[in-house]
């Protein structure tokens, strides 16, 4: 028999075992860390991760899994080669229990909130644009008003709402929209895209014209992930490119990167104005406009901190536009 015949099999036995019928248990035995459980086995595809999230071991999550299959009639996750796949049944219970689990965690949020003596950490989930615009105005506002308070910020890139979902989180502040109906959502900043050049660069002090501005070489800034910057789509929609002759993971080292060279980089306006005189700002063809939105669930809806902190980040909004 080959290998893939026997691998086949082997996905066929287990989704077997996994499809048996199971003695019932009573939904009702069942408690929110259970549902907990399953919501971020769902979220991570992984046993694993989803205990090291919980900071349990990994047989105490396969344990709770097996409890759930029992209470709802369904194998929940089938097993596809070395990958876990949540079944249909599986995702319509998530669906249904994620708001649940957001509100009944919301509802230990303490109703009391002092600034001044507050010690609690509140988590934001952004990338390089946040950290530059909006960030420092937060820590001065925290600094002098609520100086125990600590803040952790993890690194989104197209991760935001996972880890807005899975709690590790408060907040998510980025232009990915998040939709559903269960979010909540609060416009912070509108934006676009501009060229930045050296001052030596022959195009310095001009306006672009599209034939310019695509036949430039250009540095590109991928943020590290999958996500493509608007303006890019645009060209692309356009049935154009640009000359691209180098990529990087950040726009935080653009104008060494551009210092005395002939290159051009395509950023957003406000961070093109983070570069202070080290740049020259030139608009493009291609301005791209976009949002910056703020993100959070009903887990922090209803808390008094969370609201504060969310405030304080409209107003350092507000004192940019």
């Amino acid at each position: 028999m080959g290998v893939m015949q026997s691998n086949k099999l082997n996905d066929i036995y287990r989704n077997i075992r996994y499809s048996k019928p199971m003695n019932k248990l009573d939904p009702l035995s069942l408690d929110f860390t259970a549902l907990r459980t399953l919501r971020l086995v769902h979220e991570f595809r992984s046993f694993s991760h989803a205990a090291e999230s919980l900071g349990v071991t990994q047989s105490t999550v396969s344990y709770g899994i097996d409890r759930m299959r029992k209470a709802f009639g369904d194998p929940l996750f089938v097993r596809q080669g070395v990958d876990i796949v949540p079944t249909d049944r599986c995702s319509d219970i998530v669906a249904t229990i994620t708001p649940m689990i957001d509100e009944f965690m919301a509802l230990s949020l303490s109703k009391d909130f002092d600034p001044a003596a507050s010690t609690a950490t509140v988590s934001l989930s952004c990338n390089y644009y946040e950290r530059v615009t909006l960030l420092p105005g937060l820590m001065r506002h925290l600094r002098r008003d609520a100086p125990r308070l600590r803040v952790n910020i993890l690194s989104s890139t197209v991760r935001g709402k996972e880890q807005l979902d899975r709690g590790e989180s408060d907040m998510l502040i980025g232009p990915i929209k998040v939709m559903q109906g269960s979010y909540y959502r609060r416009r912070l900043l509108d934006d676009y895209y501009v060229a930045v050049m050296s001052s030596a660069n022959p195009l310095a002090g001009s306006s672009l014209t599209k034939d310019q501005y695509l036949s430039a070489p250009s540095v590109i800034v991928t943020y590290g992930g999958t996500w493509r910057s608007r303006f890019l789509q645009d060209i692309e929609h356009d049935g154009q490119s640009l000359n691209a002759v180098m990529e990087v993971p950040s726009p935080a080292h653009i104008p060494s990167l551009l210092h005395q060279t002939d290159l051009i980089a395509t950023v957003p306006y406000r961070i093109a104005q983070s570069y202070r005189g080290d740049v020259v700002i030139a608009d493009t063809p291609y301005p791209a406009p976009f949002e910056i939105d703020l993100s959070w669930t009903a887990r922090t809806h209803d808390s008094p901190l969370h609201g504060w902190v969310r405030g304080i980040l409209a107003r350092v909004a507000a004192n940019q536009a």
